[in-house]
C-alpha cells in the first residue's frame, strides 16, 4: 500500500510532464513539416552521387 502512495503520484507528475512536452513542442512548430525531411535524405543522396560522379 505504501508503494502506490509513491507510485501513483510519480506516475501522474511524469504523465504531466509529457504532456507539457508534447504542448510546447506542438506550439514551437515541431509537428507542423512532417514531409520534408523525408524528402531531403532523397535528395542528399541524389546529390552526394551526383557530386562524386562528376569530382571524379
Amino acid at each position: 500500500m505504501e508503494a502506490l502512495l509513491f507510485l501513483i503520484p510519480a506516475s501522474l507528475f511524469i504523465a504531466g510532464l509529457f504532456l507539457w512536452l508534447f504542448i510546447g513542442a506542438t506550439r514551437s512548430g515541431q509537428f507542423e513539416d512532417l514531409e520534408s525531411p523525408a524528402q531531403r535524405v532523397l535528395l542528399e543522396d541524389h546529390l552526394e552521387k551526383k557530386e562524386g560522379e562528376d569530382g571524379a
